[in-house]
């Protein structure tokens, strides 16, 4: 029912013309006002949309107080409505300015002889517990209501209750006597009881509220063994124990307990259930006996069902800490080889068990081991993973069923972990999964060629080995376009990419494009071509992309189109270059520059007003500008031949005192292409910033750019401009072989995968975003804010988050730097000296958004007589505290005026008349 009425309120307002906020809200009283039943609920329930489209608190603090009216004086339909209103609106609450007026509205109808609408009202004021979590007469309301006589009315108090323990301490303490009576009492009802018991699972402010509330529980879990009153309680228990955090090692002994001795199988799954909580909040509480115990019970449990929850926990904690506690040696012990443990004779019996589930967390459990555990003797459990894993692969591949697909996903990314911890297993894991890619299900082979690829990365030396086997593969792809078929040869495609490394012959690209000819669709081939610009296939790349400009139906799809196809062949121009053959570079570098500046007329065109392209943009720009500056570098060194030092270039050196001038004019040259490098950092430095909702690789790739120009204009001043200043000598020959190679490596994988990044953004969901609002704001934006010199300015700066579809994808938003600054832009005083600090204002701040939505405020000096332009710009610092400057910046303009006081004593004084006796006892300060 929660669910129906959240996407009901959702989707109300759908059609609803665009309106401002103040007229919005108007026509939304208008209905409330109506004294048509259905036209109130109808204004009630748009509310919501109206929040999102305008989150700012002068709104939502009226919208709330016109609501709270509807709740005191509508009927009972009407208030739910608003209670639905409230409990969809919660993180707005915080904005409600109002909060005494608001709540005392709603309190009114708690003296109400109905007790459905004394029910609504403490399901209210539960719902606005994180608001008014200290307000006594809610408190009282609540404890009274729990002793009512009416079961609709009891249940709301404990809803309301709740939700109050949860954020009061006071209550919390003050309520927890009152349940204790209550479930303790035999005149409750045993389904009330069942609903109380959840509420202490909020008694966790403190240590000694815990721990009275974990005796309550275990009195209950003895003197109450019934099924039902044994599940509620043992996961109050649980949930107790995580939010308090003192408890946890008990907790799970009680869980591993009832595992063990309890016959009831729900009781057994209940305990599993929670196991599996603390397992992911908290692994490395898990002491070897507790994992011990756990290995036991799963061996000789006869149920396949609770065997599989019991090795489901077991796999969780092997990819934790909690498994090297569990094969460190004791002291004073014996260390004990691997296969002796009882969680390995688990992992090995289950590892070809009838049922695929268990059969999968038996082989992860061996692939977490052999990951996690360095020891000697761990080649056979390698060997035992090896098979487990081919085994399931078998019986997997041959199943299109979603379960058999999903066990088949655990199969592959264990084959990946174990690859990539233990190179030497990877030549049978990869000859296993192509031969079996030839009979498999098209949804199963979709996911090898993903494991594949995936490996074929890792280790680029088994991928000469696949190409074969592809091709062949690729040729038998029947000619159907269902959608499995269309993603098996992007995937396949993918693969074969990878293998080929970067070159691929005529021949695999006649087979690709003739698959795409008899099988695909346009969408099938632009995958494949990005997967072929993200390998450093360019030259396929752009013929795919020339193929399909004339299949697309809009400008914009077409301009982007031919922008990836130019870009394409400046990459594949870029390929051409050849160490030593400077002529040979100039030449790859301008036909590289001339498509680039094709490719970015294309992107430009291709942006609208709701998907800009800035960082596609803004990269390739840096990307035009370091081609430039390398073109530049190489004719300065070229320079050198065809235009040398003249023959008094020693005399001028040794008349400037500058030892460079005996190079000429190379020396500024290259002085001028250091500065360029350092500036081209930089404003990858600044890209960097500005884009927080980028992925790891993305802005990993953005940064790699910046420390080559970085590097380049430091070689170039160290060895060219000032080489005394650095010396290399203190650097060994091996250790500097290996960087130069491992940057030469990550640099390369760069410049030929340009386009991952160019399109790494191109993605549905949208990226955060901020509204910025101040206060006191002109009507008209070029209209300045009057303000007298002696007065300061509070600048109030709210500001609200505004996420994208997967919020906190790569980061999280930790809080949001405000930096404001005012500089003087035109006098309208005397015209005379003016102190620094007197003309400019420069304050920043640092505020956390709860609920998505910030507020701080400034107080800004204005003492010089004139038009000040004041910058209010936000940046955002995520949870590791990396700035990133995403913006926005808003501009006002403010107008200091001369106070009255101040300009009759200057207009006397130009006049000559002296001021009179009270005028000159009265000060600026006398008036406070």
């Amino acid at each position: 029912m929660a669910a129906s009425a959240k996407s009901f309120l959702a989707d109300a307002g759908y059609g609803e013309q665009e309106l401002d906020a103040n007229s919005a809200l108007m026509e939304l009283d208008k209905g409330l006002r109506s004294g048509k039943l259905g036209e109130q609920c109808e204004a009630v329930v748009r509310f919501p949309r109206l929040f999102q489209k305008y989150p700012f608190p002068i709104l939502i603090n009226s919208a709330f107080l016109k609501l709270a009216d509807v709740f005191r004086v509508g009927n009972n339909f009407l208030r739910l409505c608003v209670l639905k209103v409230t409990q969809q609106s919660e993180k707005h609450l915080e904005k409600i300015l109002n909060v005494d007026e608001f709540v005392k509205r709603v309190f009114s109808v708690i003296h109400s002889n109905d007790p459905v609408a004394r029910a609504i009202t403490l399901r209210m004021l539960g719902s606005m517990a994180s608001i008014i979590p200290e307000r006594k007469n809610a408190h009282h309301s609540i404890r009274q209501s729990l002793d009512s006589h009416d079961n609709v009315e009891v249940e709301a108090a404990i809803f309301a209750a709740a939700n109050f323990s949860a954020q009061s301490k006071d209550f919390a303490a003050g309520i927890c006597n009152k349940i204790s009576e209550m479930i303790q009492g035999l005149a409750t009802p045993v389904d009330l009881k069942l609903k109380l018991i959840p509420i202490l699972q909020h008694m966790h402010h403190d240590a000694s509220l815990a721990s009275s509330s974990r005796q309550l529980l275990q009195q209950l879990v003895t003197s109450y063994p019934s099924t039902k009153m044994v599940i509620v309680t043992l996961h109050t228990f649980t949930l107790l124990a995580a939010s308090s955090l003192v408890d946890i090692p008990k907790q799970i002994q009680l869980l591993l307990q009832y595992l063990k001795n309890d016959p009831r199988k729900a009781v057994k799954r209940l305990a599993i259930q929670d196991l599996k909580l603390l397992a992911n909040k908290t692994p490395h509480t898990w002491s070897r006996e507790n994992i011990q115990a756990l290995c036991e019970s799963a061996l000789h449990t006869p149920y396949d069902s609770l065997k599989l929850g019991m090795l489901s926990v077991l796999s969780t904690l092997s990819g934790t800490i909690a498994i090297k506690q569990y094969f460190s040696s004791a002291p004073g012990t014996a260390a004990t080889t691997a296969r002796s443990f009882d969680l390995v004779k688990l992992a090995q019996e289950c590892c070809y068990h009838n049922n695929r589930g268990i059969a999968a967390h038996g082989v992860r459990i061996l692939t977490n081991i052999s990951a996690s555990c360095q020891e000697k003797d761990l080649l056979p459990l390698e060997q035992d993973a090896v098979f487990g894993l081919e085994a399931l692969l078998v019986l997997c591949s041959q199943d299109d069923s979603p379960g058999a697909q999903a066990t088949l996903k655990i199969t592959l990314t264990c084959m990946v972990k174990l690859v990539k911890c233990r190179p030497h297993l990877s030549q049978s894991v990869v000859e296993s999964l192509l031969t079996q890619l030839h009979s498999a299900q098209d949804a199963a082979r979709i996911l090898m060629c993903h494991c594949l690829a995936a490996i074929a990365m890792q280790l680029p030396v088994l991928a000469d080995g696949m190409l074969g086997d592809l091709m062949d593969l690729y040729k038998l792809i029947g000619r159907s376009a269902t959608d499995k078929k269309q993603e098996l040869l992007v995937s396949l495609a993918t693969v074969i990419f990878v293998s080929s490394q970067k070159a691929l012959s005529s021949e695999v690209k006649t087979v690709i494009k003739q698959q795409l000819e008899n099988a695909s669709n346009g969408w099938t081939a632009y995958r494949i071509a990005r997967q072929a610009s993200r390998m450093g296939n360019h030259d396929m790349a752009r013929e795919l992309y020339q193929s399909l400009l004339t299949q697309v139906a809009s400008e914009h799809f077409y301009f982007w189109l031919n922008s990836l196809k130019e870009f394409s062949h400046a990459e594949q121009c870029l390929t051409g270059l050849q160490e030593d053959n400077y002529s040979s570079a100039l030449s790859c570098i301008a036909e590289a520059l001339k498509s680039y500046h094709k490719g970015i007329a294309s992107l430009t065109a291709a942006s609208t007003p709701l998907n800009p392209l800035s960082f596609q943009c803004g990269f390739v720009k840096l990307r035009i500008d370091l081609l430039q500056a390398f073109s530049q570098l190489i004719c300065t060194c070229n320079s050198l031949k065809t235009s040398p030092p003249p023959a008094i270039a020693t005399t001028i050196a040794m008349t400037s005192g500058n030892d460079l001038q005996r190079c000429g004019r190379i020396s500024n040259q290259m002085k001028h292409s250091m500065e360029e490098f350092r500036n081209l950092a930089t404003r990858y430095g600044d890209l960097y910033q500005s884009s927080f909702d980028a992925d790891s690789a993305t802005l990993r790739n953005v940064e790699l750019q910046q420390q080559s120009c970085l590097l380049i204009s430091h070689a170039i001043e160290a060895l060219i401009l000032d080489p005394e200043s650095t010396s290399f000598q203190e650097y060994s020959s091996n250790g500097t072989a290996h960087v130069e190679s491992e940057y030469e490596r990550r640099m390369m994988s760069v410049f030929n995968r340009v386009l991952e990044e160019v399109e790494s953004l191109n993605r549905k969901y949208a990226p955060v975003s901020y509204l910025l609002a101040l206060s006191p704001s002109p009507r008209n934006p070029a209209e300045p804010i009057a303000v007298q010199n002696n007065q300061q300015l509070a600048l109030k700066v709210e500001g609200v988050v505004q996420h994208g579809s997967k919020p906190g994808l790569f980061r999280k938003i930790q809080s949001v730097c405000l930096n404001v600054s005012s500089v003087l832009q035109s006098k309208s005083g005397q015209d005379y000296k003016i102190p620094i600090d007197n003309m400019t204002n420069e304050m920043e701040q640092r505020v956390e958004p709860h609920n998505d939505y910030f507020s701080t405020q400034f107080l800004l000096n204005f003492v010089i007589l004139g038009t000040h332009n004041i910058t209010v710009e936000s940046s955002v610092i995520d949870s590791n505290g990396i700035v990133w400057k995403t913006g926005p910046k808003t501009t006002i303009f403010v107008k200091s005026l001369e106070d009255p006081y101040s300009q009759q004593v200057r207009l006397q004084q130009q006049q000559g008349q002296p001021p009179s006796q009270q005028q000159q006892q009265r000060t600026a300060y006398s008036r406070f």
